[in-house]
């Protein structure tokens, strides 16, 4: 069984979690709180950063979600999330290069660090200008997944790929914490519901954080 080192808000231990239910893959969770990882943590993974997976029997530890989800593709045969022609993988991996870097840096990382570490760890007030910014750069990102949506399938091609699991985990945290506007974004707003309908996706929307709760819509399948 593996053990799967995460945090609840961390949008790249969600995507592992996506990827492995998807694939019905096993596995454990082990909370490992961001600012505050255990002397052991830093043995698993010297940068120090969630997710980490580790199988003990077969010893085993794997790091990096990009990674761990590259790992599964080439050991588990079931549920593709990388697949197609080369040039539908190459795009793939563009994508959720885009989500992990570019999302994450512009929408996720602001939010975590204003709305969860300022009150859970700082003691702070979050600063409202970054907030907008954020919510501005997150209204940008879901106009490049309406068009996404527009012209695709899935956001990748014509099949569910890792870029979705690798954008649904993105939003969700995003979403946790109040800042998503779905408003002029159907396109976006209908492609995610269907990942929320998911049995890989409802385990994350049961879950809270101590003292941070998220918006009345959040859990809803269509909201």
């Amino acid at each position: 069984m593996w053990r799967l080192y995460q945090f609840p808000l961390c949008p790249f231990s969600r995507k592992v979690r996506l990827l492995m239910s998807e694939k019905g893959i096993g596995y454990e969770l082990w909370r490992e709180n961001p600012w505050e990882p255990s002397e052991g943590f830093w043995r698993l993974n010297a940068a120090g950063r969630t997710p980490v997976l580790e199988d003990k029997a077969k010893g085993v530890v794997l790091a990096d979600s990009r990674a761990i989800c590259e790992y599964f593709e080439e050991t588990v045969d079931r549920a593709a999330m990388i697949n197609g022609t080369a040039a539908n993988r190459a795009e793939i991996r563009r994508l959720v290069a885009l989500f992990d870097e570019n999302f994450y840096g512009d929408v996720t990382a602001p939010l975590l660090h204003e709305r969860m570490k300022k009150r859970l760890v700082l003691r702070q007030p979050p600063d409202s200008r970054t907030l907008r910014e954020a919510m501005k750069l997150a209204h940008e990102h879901l106009e490049y997944i309406d068009w996404l949506v527009d012209t695709r399938a899935w956001l990748a091609g014509a099949t569910m790929s890792l870029a979705d699991l690798a954008a649904a985990a993105q939003i969700s945290v995003a979403d946790y914490l109040g800042g998503i506007d779905w408003t002029g974004h159907e396109q976006s707003r209908a492609w995610y519901a269907v990942f929320k309908s998911r049995p890989s996706f409802r385990p994350l929307l049961t879950e809270r954080m101590e003292v941070i709760q998220p918006p009345v819509h959040y859990a809803q399948v269509d909201g």
